[in-house]
């Protein structure tokens, strides 16, 4: 079944999804990339979704702490 994408506010995301059983979490940039995020837990995916400043909130709580592979290319 494929993941439910949800646009997003910001500067530097563009849509955000979440897998909870495989704890991924795709995320599209603005310049239109796509990385996908693992072991990703729920709580994250929830803190980033409430976050006033999304962008701010990836790269303080997601950049460079989980694995991650380029699905898509701009």
């Amino acid at each position: 079944m494929p993941l439910q994408t949800i646009p997003v506010e910001s500067t530097t995301l563009a849509t955000l999804a979440y897998d909870p059983v495989e704890q991924l979490l795709p995320l599209q940039f603005r310049a239109g990339e796509i990385y996908q995020y693992r072991g990703v837990p729920l709580s994250v995916y929830h803190s980033l979704l409430q976050a006033t400043s999304k962008g701010k909130h990836f790269h303080q709580t997601i950049r460079g702490r989980f694995p991650y592979v380029l699905i898509s290319a701009s």
